[in-house]
């Protein structure tokens, strides 16, 4: 990465996020790291939010875009993201989502430490899980998230990966993670088929397996919780643990499909889908501890190989390969 200016592609997907949309693009305005563009990219809102993003789009033509599906259809969290994905101009991408805000100095940092470390195609830090903004929100309390593990390094691929299959590393908040926008693409984007919880974990997964990662032990964001976000739908619901099956069977195919069966990767799988099952009491957790031990020995007899990607064309995501309606809606607006 050379020493001038970089231009970093923002994405912000949303949903209906009127109440939180223009907190979250204050918080971009406010970044001290100035070269950047902001996409907007409507996921078939119904509320205000799509005039509030129109009109932040025509206000400023030159660095915001107003993005969405063709018919303004809802495809889910996925397909906006990758919506944002395709149509980057920069060399990075970083993600926010409409109900979080970042910190002033979120891409100023992004961006230094992916200079620092031109191994590394993603960087991200801790976030603050966020509920002093809303003082009704009942014995929540503001915490940053620890990572679980050493930060402040380099973790070469596919390691993040074990470590959040086995529990020793904390999954990040999309809201944390700036990529090169290269390997955001070689790596597929995120999938499609999750339209509601792990959309995250599949994402990670997929880039984790082959693409080295700089962990910082700082904080740049604020993670907004409420009620009517999905995580705490889908738990008010009881979809949580159905959802973290539909998650790892989904792994288990591509792991499988990608030949990786009886690498550490494939041991660390086995373990997340047996600690998956809800048994409770003494016994279940000393079975899930002489599990970890047996996959902590299994995954150190078998040595640290590098995977090889597939070619980046049997991946990658293009513009080509994602439609939008983007310059129909600003000639409109």
């Amino acid at each position: 990465m050379s020493g001038q200016a970089e231009l970093v592609s923002v994405v912000v997907n949303f949903l209906n996020a009127e109440r939180f949309l223009e907190e979250a693009i204050a918080s971009v305005h406010a970044q001290t790291y100035r070269t950047w563009e902001l996409l907007l990219v409507d996921d078939g809102s119904t509320d205000a939010s799509t005039e509030i993003a129109r009109r932040h789009a025509k206000r400023d033509a030159e660095r915001v875009r107003y993005l969405e599906h063709p018919g303004h259809e809802n495809k889910g969290a996925s397909a906006a993201r990758n919506l944002g994905i395709a149509q980057a101009r920069g060399e990075l991408i970083a993600f926010l989502d409409a109900d979080d805000v970042w910190l002033p100095n979120r891409l100023e940092r992004g961006v230094e430490l992916l200079r620092r470390h031109p191994e590394a195609d993603m960087v991200y830090g801790e976030s603050e899980y966020w509920c002093s903004w809303d003082a009704g929100h009942g014995p929540c309390r503001d915490r940053v998230q620890p990572h679980g593990f050493r930060a402040d390094r380099v973790v070469q691929a596919p390691e993040l990966l074990i470590r959040y299959l086995t529990n020793r590393a904390a999954v990040p908040c999309p809201t944390s993670m700036t990529l090169r926008s290269r390997a955001a693409r070689d790596s597929g984007g995120f999938i499609e088929s999750f339209r509601g919880m792990n959309d995250d974990q599949a994402f990670l997964a997929r880039f984790c397996l082959y693409h080295d990662v700089y962990v910082a032990h700082e904080c740049w964001d604020r993670y907004r919780q409420h009620d009517a976000s999905l995580c705490a739908t889908a738990a008010r619901r009881g979809e949580v643990a159905r959802a973290r099956q539909h998650y790892l069977a989904w792994l288990r195919a591509f792991l499988a499909e990608s030949g990786l069966r009886g690498t550490r990767v494939w041991d660390a799988l086995r373990y997340a889908e047996r600690v998956s099952k809800p048994d409770a009491g003494l016994f279940a957790k000393l079975v899930r501890k002489a599990l970890k031990l047996a996959t902590t020995v299994s995954m150190g007899l078998k040595p640290r190989v590098r995977l090889v990607p597939p070619p980046a064309s049997a991946t990658s995501l293009s513009r080509a390969s994602v439609s939008t309606s983007q310059s129909a809606r600003n000639e409109g607006s």
